[in-house]
């Protein structure tokens, strides 16, 4: 349906509310190693006025926070108190929140006591699921640090996989120093991980049922699945096959990412879009950064808030 402008009148099937990257802490402002300033204490007022906004529109059906809650800074006598006080806020919102876990969240809490704060229920320490607000659509929420040096128990077999790759791919004693590195070899630093091999097997299970029930499929997770859409530094050690997994679909139409504060945004070469969100953290005093999308048959529009852009992302037509 189109009205007399010319613009389309169609209304969303349904939305959601989106921020990334919190990384609240109660300390003074900082900056990022490359010096980029980074507003620990505002971040939570971000987070708050994100709450209200969607509240306030009573339009959206659930939010997802895209990880890195609490900064990495913040104080280890203060990471439960802090955590707890972020979710806090989450909690205000009118309707339910899906999270996932990001490097900022691990250095704060170990998964066992991380997961069950942001209601993640799966076995064995896992923290990727899948749900279904409505039948045409499903969401994927990966668990980008399934391969891990941080968060599973030091001699936990996947803590000494990632131990392992670390080794072979970063020569530097510093595992998040990408000196030496070239090109998309920088991404094999302690800050970023991988998926292992259940959950690919599960990835592969979940794109095989969407494809049978002719859903489209959100793909999220907190690193990065493109190199286009960030920096290479930011990026799943094994994104290239993960995609090659995703690629052999057609169900997955977007691909939703944190980790890189600056954000991104590109199309791969099989037409699947790749937006990764500005971070809240690095948003001085009275600026925001958080965002709602508006989903439709064909396509799923990001309405951002201040520094988050706005993104149309139009899917190609079923070939």
């Amino acid at each position: 349906m189109v009205s007399s402008n010319g613009l389309a009148t169609t209304q969303p099937i349904f939305s959601f509310g989106l921020i990334s990257d919190v990384q609240y802490a109660d300390i003074p402002d900082g900056s990022s190693f490359l010096g980029v300033p980074r507003y620990y204490r505002h971040s939570i007022l971000v987070l708050r006025r994100a709450i209200k906004e969607w509240n306030t529109h009573q339009k959206h059906n659930f939010v997802v926070n895209f990880g890195d809650i609490v900064d990495g800074f913040c104080p280890k006598d203060q990471s439960l108190s802090t955590v707890k006080k972020v979710l806090d806020e989450f909690e205000m919102f009118r309707g339910p929140v899906y999270h996932m876990i990001g490097n900022h969240c691990l250095y704060n809490l170990p998964r066992r006591k991380l997961l069950p704060l942001l209601e993640i229920q799966t076995l064995d320490g896992r923290a990727y699921y899948d749900f279904s607000p409505v039948p045409e659509y499903r969401f994927i929420v990966l668990d980008g640090y399934d391969i891990s040096a941080i968060g599973w128990p030091q001699d936990h077999p996947k803590t000494l996989e990632a131990l392992k790759i670390l080794r072979e791919k970063n020569p530097n004693e510093n595992k998040n120093s990408p000196t030496n590195l070239e090109g998309l070899e920088r991404r094999f630093l302690m800050f970023n991980g991988a998926i292992g091999k259940q959950q690919m097997e599960w990835l592969d299970g979940v794109l095989m049922e969407a494809t049978n029930l002719e859903q489209k499929v959100i793909v999220c997770c907190h690193l990065p699945l493109d190199p286009g859409a960030g920096s290479e530094k930011g990026l799943l050690w094994n994104y290239d096959e993960v995609m090659n997994l995703i690629h052999r679909y057609n169900c997955v139409k977007v691909c939703l990412a944190g980790h890189y504060h600056k954000g991104g945004y590109s199309i791969d070469s099989h037409g699947i879009h790749h937006r990764v969100l500005e971070a809240a953290l690095e948003c001085p005093p009275g600026t925001d950064a958080f965002g709602n999308i508006d989903v439709y048959d064909d396509r799923i529009s990001l309405v951002g808030t201040d520094r988050m852009k706005s993104t149309d992302m139009h899917f190609n037509p079923p070939s």
